[in-house]
Formats: structure tokens, sequence, C-alpha cells
């Protein structure tokens, strides 16, 4: 088998399309593309993992879901800041009504 080659993402996408559809069996891909079945297990488990993100740099799935994250974590803050003063407000009033008796 050749070594060395490098494959586009849309190759490898188009690939993998085609064996999950049934269009074309994995033995019939990699005599035609002389592919090892290796490289063609690898190309379906990272499809299979990542979906359309596949064959792209971890970097920017890492990124985004980074940025997610972030998102998330500043709204469950506001959340809790905005529980925060609704316990304090009533912590107050708790007090004023036991001070008044």
């Amino acid at each position: 088998m050749p070594r060395g080659r490098s494959f586009t993402r849309e190759f490898k996408l188009d690939v993998v399309r085609q064996i999950e559809s049934g269009e074309r069996r994995p033995a019939q891909i990699c005599r035609d593309h002389q592919l090892s079945d290796g490289v063609l297990w690898r190309w379906r488990r990272e499809v299979a993992e990542r979906g359309e993100a596949a064959f792209t740099a971890p970097d920017a799935d890492r990124t985004e879901a980074l940025e997610r994250r972030i998102a998330d974590l500043e709204r469950f803050c506001g959340q809790l800041a905005l529980e925060n003063a609704i316990l304090k407000k009533g912590a107050i009033l708790a007090a004023s009504r036991t001070d008044t008796r």
C-alpha cells in the first residue's frame, strides 16, 4: 500500500458516507483507492465520534466547546447572583419582622 499520501477532508467524508449509505462496500473502496482497511476504520471511527466536525483541527472544536462552557457558566453565575439577592431580601424581611415583636 502506498504510504505518505494525504486526502482531503471532503474525500474522507465522501468515502465514509458511501460506506454508511451502503452505496459501496469497504473492501471495494480499499481496492479502488488503494487504502488499508485500518485507515478506513480510523476514518469511520472519527466520523462516528465527531460527526461533521471530523477531520477538522481539534483546536477549533475545543475553542468552540470552551466558549459554550463559558457562556453556560456565565448564565449560571447570573442565576446564582439573582437567587442570592432574593435570599438576602428575604433574610432582611424576616429579621425586620422578628425585631418588631
